[in-house]
């Protein structure tokens, strides 16, 4: 059966609402692998990593795959460090920077979706190196996932399929910059904005949202049209980001349309009020700009946000 995976939380939220979060998907979500850990900023970790053991039993004990994600950018001791601690935890971790090949030493891993996979060559290079799944990048349209995983010998192509889309991380932190702050004394001002902060157009647009030194779309990566053709074209695992919005219920609707339970039309009026006034894109998947939104069944496109 084809999976649904709940890929790492990206925003910096409080400790209590992070475990609460994760005992309902562990109680109630029809997930099967989740995905822990910080990718976006190492400093966040202390005000939860002392939780994420607990996290990770309760979930296994409910029958879901632990998978720890690594940080997107691998550039202090501490973050080496969180590597080579999640391996000692758990079975497979998910790396998100090539650095941290060096201390996978050639176990078994999750290629994340912030390694760039966009050719035959790499993704051999990937799994000779040990990688057990491949994540597709985010600006991949629906033919070239379909190349590459009818090429994935492991059998196992996973790919984004809800929320915020990311599309660059950086060294330095533009959240903070927003509230005339350093990235060494940001006071954690990520953390007001449970979603992300929206940056705007000159027009007052919504355009982009920032988290912390992440980029991310304004509007919502929301391919329930799509599904049933990215399952023909060789997909295995669609991946749900952590939104504010009600997961368990997100993922009840794509476990739904994913079974011929629900038309897609339906799933996406019902995931519409959940993320309002937030809008859907899918533009990438189509090969148009990423934040289009392409109606699968009438074959129309508009810019959307």
């Amino acid at each position: 059966m084809t999976s649904l995976t709940l890929g790492p939380l990206l925003f910096h939220w409080p400790a209590e609402k992070r475990r609460d979060f994760y005992a309902r998907i562990a109680d109630e979500a029809p997930i099967t692998c989740v995905y822990l850990g910080e990718i976006v900023c190492s400093k966040r970790l202390p005000w939860f990593e002392k939780d994420l053991p607990d996290i990770a039993a309760r979930l296994r004990r409910a029958g879901k795959e632990v998978v720890f994600s690594t940080p997107a950018l691998i550039t202090e001791a501490r973050e080496a460090k969180f590597v080579e601690a999640a391996l000692e935890s758990a079975d497979v971790i998910e790396i998100n920077d090539l650095a941290a090949l060096r201390v996978v030493g050639g176990r078994k891993f999750v290629s994340g979706p912030l390694i760039n996979v966009f050719n035959e060559g790499t993704l051999d290079v990937l799994v000779r190196l040990g990688a057990a799944r491949i994540n597709m990048p985010a600006e991949m349209s629906l033919e070239s996932i379909a190349i590459l995983a009818a090429h994935n010998p492991t059998g196992a192509t996973e790919v984004f399929a809800f929320g915020r889309q990311h599309l660059a991380i950086s060294q330095r932190c533009y959240h903070a910059r927003a509230h005339d702050l350093h990235k060494d004394d940001c006071q954690f001002v990520c953390g007001h904005d449970a979603d992300g902060m929206v940056a705007s157009e000159l027009d007052g647009r919504p355009l982009l949202a920032i988290n912390g030194t992440e980029t991310l779309s304004h509007g919502y990566f929301a391919p329930l049209g799509e599904l049933d053709r990215l399952r023909e074209a060789g997909v295995s695992h669609f991946r749900l980001s952590p939104h504010t919005c009600d997961m368990v219920a997100v993922a009840a609707l794509y476990r739904a349309v994913l079974d011929h339970a629900m038309e897609a039309e339906e799933a996406l009026a019902r995931l519409a009020e959940m993320i309002a006034p937030d809008p859907f894109i899918n533009g990438y998947l189509h090969g148009r700009p990423g934040m289009e939104w392409h109606r699968a069944a009438t074959n129309t496109a508009i810019a959307n946000g």
